[in-house]
């Protein structure tokens, strides 16, 4: 079990990355001028990529956790409330899909200020989850 919560470890580590950095390209996406196709090209590449790369780590993340859940047990309140916050941390991922196939589509009318804030929620999640796991106040 410890390979398994290692490995689990790394796969959220490496998840959290993409989704910290993706939004960032977001905050860059609402900045480019319109005329500015080639810069917007750019940064749409690098965000399908980065959605496409951070994608399945995130099920590797999940999967692992499950695995981990079903070998330990679920007790604990802290242990339900962190579940929730990774269904909301699946939601923001597909929401990220969704923001980026508005983006590619020329849709997206949310301004730079906006997904500034939107790209704070991940970092709050983090330190909530992490708080939780280790020091498990419920």
């Amino acid at each position: 079990m410890l390979w398994v919560k290692a490995f689990h470890i790394v796969f959220v580590v490496s998840w959290f990355a993409g989704l910290f950095y993706l939004p960032r390209i977001f905050v860059n996406l609402a900045m480019v001028a319109p005329e500015s196709t080639a810069e917007r090209e750019r940064l749409l590449l690098m965000a399908r990529k980065l959605f496409r790369f951070m994608t399945p780590l995130a099920v590797l993340a999940v999967a692992l956790g499950l695995w981990l859940w079903f070998g330990f047990g679920f007790s604990g309140g802290w242990l339900h409330v962190k579940t929730g916050l990774v269904v909301g941390l699946i939601g923001y991922h597909a929401w990220c899909g969704r923001l980026l196939a508005e983006f590619a589509a020329g849709r997206c009318t949310r301004s730079h200020v906006w997904f500034r804030f939107f790209n704070e929620v991940p970092v709050l999640v983090l330190v909530a989850i992490s708080v939780l796991v280790v020091v498990k106040p419920l």
